[in-house]
């Protein structure tokens, strides 16, 4: 269970008042949560990304509360509230349709002696010990880089400043607070965090914390691969894909999160292109386009071992399956998406056979457009026949098919139809 902490000496912030801040941009729901916990004697400032968001005149996608009220007290003063978290409890609080994540002031383990005390470090030297509430200044010093300290009072329209985030706003680069040595032991995600907030926001890594990444890399494998997947759509869904994988080969990153997917970085990176142009042009993107493009040169390797055998093509699905199996083990993204991937591999061979089973019934295929845009990737890097796709491009034109998504429901689903009751037959008498 979380402890209250206090601090006799602790540093003062920088105060500044009106800050460049475009109020109209601010969410009234998350303005009415730090009104109700200030009303009620708590502490209470909007944090994180969203006043770093608002500085920068960005829309923020969401917005969060920091506050010297404990969780329970948050879900006493406000009604829809939702205690979430086992390790240290958030509220959530649905006002209308919008969520406020509403979090207590908390220290890090600096303060604990955590590093020198076995107890709290993993046996990958990961430390384990961030769960105690603290004080305002406390919380500023826990948080991993610069930025995303910063507390913003929308009552007094004033922003607090602990640790350097306008500077460094101003100077448009990501910094540690503290020794990002130690910040990225404790959370070695944190190093994801730095390059795809450098990518989003088009910041420079500040020297150190640039440093510090390549000695501590290799403590992303102990991160659980459920958690991975979860920063892989971070990374790559938000329309800075092709910036952020730049950052990450820099450092070496890639051959860390996939193992498997050493070679063709061309289509990869025209993979990522792709999947960027089509979030700004607010189109759907799915991960397991960029995993097929990833992992694309491996199982190209092991399909040629057994291209040559009588079975050539189950050898070729068995190939497809230990590929996305061994790739799981570090990125545990769904199985339905190991499907998809399988299905635009698989279909890539009856595209380039285009006279085969008539090439009509491919376009009815629910995966046949995710394949014939992966064909035309391969085309663009210069590993499949230009030809290929100019044909299937022209086909497609002859031939309009209106596709259903594969896990569109069908008409009637969920319908189920009632047979009549027979009447049952009197039975007669003796």
């Amino acid at each position: 269970m979380a402890k209250a902490d206090t601090s006799l000496s602790e540093p003062q912030p920088v105060r500044v008042a009106q800050p460049n801040i475009n109020r109209d941009a601010l969410s009234r729901n998350a303005v009415a949560v730090v009104e109700a916990l200030r009303e009620a004697g708590h502490e209470a400032s909007l944090v994180g990304g969203c006043v770093r968001d608002l500085l920068l005149g960005r829309a923020p996608k969401d917005f969060d509360v920091a506050t010297s009220a404990t969780p329970e007290v948050v879900k006493r003063l406000l009604p829809r509230t939702r205690l979430v978290g086992r390790r240290f409890r958030i509220a959530h609080v649905r006002l209308r349709r919008e969520l406020v994540e509403v979090s207590t002031f908390r220290r890090g383990n600096a303060e604990d002696g955590a590093e020198g005390n076995g107890a709290d470090v993993s046996l990958d030297g990961v430390l384990l010990s961030d769960n105690v509430y603290g004080t305002m200044a406390q919380d500023a010093f826990r948080r991993d880089f610069t930025v995303n300290a910063l507390y913003y009072d929308p009552v007094d329209d004033a922003m607090l400043d602990y640790a350097g985030g306008l500077q460094d706003i101003e100077r448009r680069q990501m910094r540690c607070i503290g020794d990002p040595l130690r910040r990225f032991r404790e959370d070695p995600v944190r190093m994801l965090r730095a390059v795809r907030f450098a990518a989003k926001l088009d910041f420079a890594l500040h020297p150190d914390t640039a440093a510090a990444i390549g000695p501590m890399a290799e403590l992303l494998t102990a991160i659980p691969p459920a958690r991975l997947f979860d920063e892989f759509n971070k990374l790559f869904m938000r329309g800075n894909a092709n910036a952020a994988w730049s950052l990450m080969q820099r450092f070496n990153l890639p051959e860390i999160l996939f193992p498997l997917g050493e070679g063709d970085d061309e289509l990869v990176r025209a993979a990522l292109r792709s999947t960027d142009d089509r979030v700004l042009a607010d189109k759907p993107v799915t991960p397991a386009f960029l995993l097929a493009a990833m992992c694309w040169p491996e199982f190209q390797r092991r399909a040629a071992l057994s291209a040559t055998a009588v079975n050539a093509p189950d050898e070729r699905l068995k190939a497809a399956h230990a590929v996305m199996d061994e790739q799981r083990l570090t990125i545990a993204f769904p199985r339905r998406l190991g499907q998809f991937v399988r299905d635009v591999w698989r279909l890539q061979t009856d595209l380039e056979r285009r006279q085969r089973r008539k090439p009509a019934r491919l376009l009815a295929h629910p995966r046949f457009r995710a394949a014939y845009d992966f064909l035309a990737l391969r085309s663009e890097t210069g590993e499949a026949d230009a030809s290929l796709t100019e044909w299937w491009t022209a086909f497609q034109d002859d031939h309009p098919v209106e596709r259903r998504p594969r896990d569109a429901p069908t008409a009637g689903v969920g319908r189920r139809r009632r047979r009549p009751r027979r009447a049952k037959l009197a039975e007669s008498a003796p």
